[in-house]
């Protein structure tokens, strides 16, 4: 299905897409002419070895970073055509990140945490509550809502930061390794979430992942390799 079929603009645009870091003794490019649409409510996930730049294309998609080529147009504005302060409030409006190593606050509670991208935007409180709650709950996470990181397992972190980036309900998520710290009934459980959120809010879902198991949820997987992004088809997965 494409564009003109399903009637819906692409919410995340990347024209040509390049990064090369200049440190060390010569240049490596990472990213060389990586192009991408991603429509609302649409999941794809993008495989590739280790060091193969999967994180590198998730900071530029999201405005962490700046490519030294091309253009990324999220929710339909130029992310070179902001300043850094404009970066930074669409960030915050329509993107939510879930990285690799959680990047909880250690000394908030789950909750809290789950609570602070709606604090920041300056939600009402008893609002910013009853959201956070409802995804720590739909997460499994109801009984762990005072727990401070230091007391949670590493997949229990790792929930707690996926409900953090749901929070604001943003057009774009963009998760990098998401279940890495997660078992088989746990993985699953989170790509229901996932599917059940993207469909009742259209959220747009773009996921590195190594897992057959989560690459094969999505509608549409890439691989990247050799810096550059093409379809793949899966073979059923093998876990």
């Amino acid at each position: 299905m494409n564009e003109a079929e399903d009637g819906l603009e692409p919410v995340l645009e990347a024209e040509g897409l390049a990064k090369t870091y200049d440190e060390g003794i010569a240049p490596v490019t990472v990213l060389n002419g990586v192009s991408l649409r991603v429509r609302p409510a649409e999941m794809v996930a993008v495989v590739g070895a280790s060091g193969s730049g999967k994180s590198t294309l998730l900071h530029l998609l999201g405005g962490l970073d700046r490519p030294t080529a091309g253009t990324v147009r999220l929710a339909g504005l130029e992310m070179s055509s902001l300043s850094e302060e404009g970066r930074s409030r669409l960030r915050c409006r329509s993107v939510g990140f879930v990285f690799q190593f959680h990047q909880l606050l250690p000394e908030f509670t789950a909750l809290e945490n789950a609570m602070m991208p709606g604090w920041i935007a300056g939600r009402p409180t008893a609002e910013v509550r009853t959201r956070a709650e409802g995804l720590l709950r739909d997460l499994g996470l109801g009984a762990r809502f005072e727990h401070k990181p230091a007391e949670l397992s590493g997949g229990e972190q790792q929930r707690v930061a996926v409900a953090r980036a749901l929070h604001l309900k943003p057009a774009v998520l963009l998760a990098d390794e998401p279940t890495g710290n997660l078992d088989r009934p746990a993985t699953q459980a989170l790509l229901e979430i996932l599917a059940r959120y993207r469909q009742e809010e259209s959220q747009a879902i773009i996921i590195a992942t190594h897992n057959p198991e989560v690459a094969r949820a999505a509608g549409r997987v890439l691989a990247l390799q050799d810096g550059y992004l093409s379809p793949m088809k899966m073979e059923p997965a093998r876990i």
